[in-house]
Order: structure tokens, then sequence, then C-alpha cells
């Protein structure tokens, strides 16, 4: 053997050996709680770590609108779907930390519930700016990139750009004001003059105008506690909230998502064209294989065995600010 190669064998020992060392130090992937305090209750999550001794990157995952908890199961909705936790499952596997929450007044963030009459669309903004000054000040973690699922994408790139975020990924987010989608939902739903009365309601809303008549028919959708809520949500065009960012950014969307569109995604890109845009074939709202029959679409939002798309993993971890390359995780052979 020439002293070239034996240099390089004893060198590759050491390495090895060192990551023996490390391995044993370090701890195994782990899931466990944590809380963000705020003036009206705490905010109560979960922190996936991968294996190693880190710092890691850092994902904050937020879910979408309502009562959906952190680990994307909406109790409005028959089953579970458990979409964001095997996400973040996901993420740990290839060396990425993430944070999932329940948003206030939802599941265990109970507590720091408002009345719905104080609630704005900038609460949750500011929730979610909160979470990622926080994680920025941990020093296991090397930056903070927020994905916001579904209305969570609005509120993640908001939060963005109020917070040391350092990238941003739209999952299946709104590419059009919620007022435009909310028109077309209640167009196939309702007809004459219950029609023009909701479009009325939404004029007013959209102006900023609380509405004191509501028919009995939209009233869940329309009551007088929810409004000024809809008045601050509605005032967001998600495009042009977009375009202002100042941090790299991914839009990922599927073409199965019987919510959200392909053109919504499109227009997201089209107002950040530095953006990374990847749309996923046979992906649903919930993130899982799905054709568009309501056979297929009800197994993947009740089903929580089903897998979240393979494919999803690979656009978002290419999204994540720091992430580390496949080369990275794996270490190269001894020889």
């Amino acid at each position: 053997m020439r002293a070239g190669g034996r240099t390089r064998l004893i060198g590759w020992a050491l390495v090895a050996a060192a990551c023996d060392a490390k391995s044993e130090d370090c701890p195994a992937a782990s899931a466990s709680p944590i809380v963000l305090e705020t003036a009206t209750g705490d905010l109560d999550g979960t922190l996936q770590m991968p294996a190693g001794c880190g710092p890691f990157a850092v994902v904050l995952i937020h879910a979408g609108s309502g009562p959906t908890d952190r680990n994307g199961n909406n109790p409005l909705l028959p089953g579970t779907n458990d979409s964001l936790k095997l996400v973040a499952a996901g993420l740990a596997e290839r060396g990425v930390a993430s944070v999932r929450f329940d948003k206030r007044g939802v599941a265990a963030s109970h507590a720091a519930e408002l009345d719905e009459e104080d609630l704005r669309f900038e609460t949750f903004v500011a929730d979610a700016a909160a979470w990622v000054g926080k994680l920025a000040a941990d020093g296991r973690f090397t930056g903070v990139t927020i994905a916001g699922h579904s209305e969570g994408s609005l509120i993640g790139m908001m939060a963005a750009k109020q917070s040391p975020a350092a990238a941003f990924v739209s999952i299946a987010g709104l590419g059009r004001p919620a007022g435009e989608v909310l028109r077309e939902q209640l167009g196939a739903q309702l007809s004459g003059e219950l029609l023009d009365e909701a479009d009325a309601i939404l004029d007013a809303l959209e102006a900023g105008v609380e509405v004191e008549e509501v028919p009995p028919e939209l009233y869940e959708l329309f009551r007088p506690s929810v409004q000024p809520y809809l008045i601050s949500y509605l005032h967001y065009d998600p495009s042009v909230e977009a375009a202002s960012l100042a941090i790299p950014a991914a839009i990922i969307q599927g073409t199965t998502d019987i919510q959200v569109s392909v053109e919504d995604a499109e227009l997201l890109a089209a107002a950040a064209p530095d953006a990374q845009l990847t749309i996923i074939e046979g992906m649903n709202h919930v993130l899982k294989a799905a054709t568009l029959e309501p056979a297929s679409q009800w197994a993947a939002y009740t089903d929580p065995s089903l897998p979240v798309v393979p494919a999803l993993f690979d656009a978002l971890v290419a999204g994540v600010a720091g992430a580390p390359s496949r080369a990275a995780i794996v270490m190269p052979p001894v020889r």
C-alpha cells in the first residue's frame, strides 16, 4: 500500500470514529411540548427534532383556517388526516426541525382564546411572528422558515415581514382575496335574492362596514360577532403580499386540491417571480394522493394512515433556509 493510500485510510478511520462518538453523544429524534407565552394565554405546540446534535434548520408549520389544529385536523369535519403531523415527521427524517402549534382558541391553546368580536386576522399574524422570534433566538436552530398551509399561507407571508424569518413556503395557499373565493363558493350554493344579499354583505364588509341585518340562512357565515374578523381578513390580497416578500420563497400546490386551485399558485408565482413554484400531480388539499372522485378525497381527509405525497418533501426541503442537502446527511463511505 502506498503511503498516500494509508494516510487516507487512517483519515477515514478517524472520521468514522469521530462520527460514532458524536452519534453516541447526540440525542435521538424526538417530539416534545413547546409553549409560546402571550399576554392573553399560552399557545401550545410540538417541537419535532431530528436525530443528531444540530444546530438544525427549523420550520414553523402554520395550519389553515378555522379550528384546524397543529396536526392538520378540523373538528368540524369527520375523521382525521394528520397531514401536518406527517409533514413534521418527514422533515425530521430529512434533518430539519419543526414547530407546529394550536392557534389561539384551538385545541390545547383554548385558554388564549379571545372573544370572537375582538379577534382580528392580524392577531394570528402577530402570533406567528412571535413564534418566529422565539425560534430565531434559540441556539439549537440556524434559521427559521415559515411554511403556511391554506389560510396559514397568507398569515405566514405577512408574519415573515414582521419577524426574522429566513424563508417562506406557501402550501395550498390562495392567490386571490378571500372575498373573491367566497363569492365563487356562495354562487355555487345560492341563487336569486339570497345570493344578492350575500353579495351585498360581502360588498359592505370589504368596504369595512359591519352589517346589522343578516338573513337566517347566512347567519352562521356572517354573524355580527365574526364580522370584525372578516373585515380584517378580506382586506388582504395574497398576491400583493407575496409581491413584497424580501426573503426566499417557495410555492407548492397539488392538482387534485378541491379547495385551492393551481391557478391560485400561479397567481402567487406571478406576483413573486423569484419564488420556486412546484405543482404536484395528484396531491389534494390535505397533501395526500387523491383523484377528484369524492370517495378518493374522502379517504384522504379521514384516514390518518395514508401518507403525505413524497414529492411534497422534496419541494418543501428545497425551500427551507439552511436545510441540509442529502450529501450533507449521508456520511461518505469508509474505504
